[in-house]
C-alpha cells in the first residue's frame, strides 16, 4: 500500500529523539548534563499534528531533562523515554487507546528503530537515517533529522489527510 494511503489514515505518529527531532549528536556539559538542540519548525508542525487531532508520542531510548521540557512545552503527554523494547511500548500505548498499528505511525532513524516502523501503517525516516532504514521505511524525508525532517513529515501526514493547505491558509489570513 503506498505510504500516502497510510498517512492518511494515521491518528496516532510517534517519533525518537536523537538523529530524529535533533542532529543525534549528544551535548555534555562538564557536569555530565546533557543538552540537546531542538528545530523550532519540527516543534510547530508537531502543535500543527496535534491541533488536527492526531496524537503525538515520543518514544526514545535515551531520558534527558532536555527532552521532558520540549515535550512539556510542545504539550505532548506521551513521553517515553528509556525505553528498550520501543514496539512493546507502542503496543500498550495503542491498546490504551483502542487504535489499531495500522493508524499509527513512527519515524525513526536506526536499526534498533526497525521492530516499531515496521509495525506501524506508516513509518519513516530522515534524510540521514541510516542506509538499511531507509530501505525499510515508506517514507524518507528529504531533510536531516533535527533540521526540518519531522516538520516534512507533519506536512506530508496533514497533506495526506487533505488538512495541510487549510491549516496554512489560516495564517494568510
Amino acid at each position: 500500500m503506498p505510504a500516502c494511503e497510510n498517512a492518511s489514515r494515521i491518528r496516532l505518529m510517534g517519533f525518537d529523539v536523537d538523529g530524529v527531532m535533533t542532529d543525534g549528536s549528544l551535548y555534555f556539559t562538564p557536569n555530565g548534563e546533557e543538552l540537546k538542540v531542538f528545530s523550532s519548525l519540527d516543534g510547530h508542525g508537531l502543535k500543527m499534528l496535534q491541533s488536527a487531532g492526531i496524537e503525538v508520542a515520543i518514544i526514545s531510548g535515551r531520558s534527558s531533562r532536555a527532552l521532558e521540557l520540549r515535550a512539556a512545552n510542545l504539550g505532548i503527554r506521551e513521553l517515553h523515554m528509556g525505553v528498550e523494547d520501543k514496539r512493546a511500548c507502542l503496543d500498550a500505548l495503542l491498546a490504551r487507546r483502542n487504535i489499531p498499528a495500522s493508524e499509527a505511525g513512527y519515524m525513526g532513524d536506526d536499526v534498533v528503530d526497525l521492530p516499531i516502523l515496521r509495525a506501524c501503517g506508516f513509518s519513516a525516516t530522515p534524510s540521514d537515517g541510516h542506509e538499511f532504514v531507509r530501505r525499510h521505511v515508506g517514507y524518507v524525508a528529504s531533510k536531516p533529522g533535527g533540521r526540518g525532517a519531522v516538520r516534512e513529515v507533519c506536512d506530508y501526514l496533514l497533506a495526506a489527510q487533505g488538512r495541510l493547505e487549510a491549516m496554512l491558509s489560516a495564517y494568510l489570513a
